[in-house]
């Protein structure tokens, strides 16, 4: 898992297969900063946006998803 976080844009973080299920806020985030925790289906479309912080989460290319 690997995170950019930038001024003006709120962080992207890529997933591999086996990060799978993916879900925010993820342990690489401050404690202080955590919301609820939320799954998000990244499966499908390969991203999905976190409600809450705004934070994106992305497959990273090549990335195998195994069934759960």
């Amino acid at each position: 898992m690997s995170t950019t976080p930038t001024l003006t844009e709120p962080a992207s973080v890529e997933l591999d297969g086996k990060d799978l299920p993916a879900f925010c806020p993820n342990p690489a985030m401050p404690l202080w900063n955590h919301h609820p925790k939320v799954f998000l289906d990244i499966t499908k479309t390969g991203s999905a946006r976190c409600p809450y912080c705004g934070t994106l989460y992305r497959l990273k290319p090549g990335a195998v998803v195994h069934a759960h």
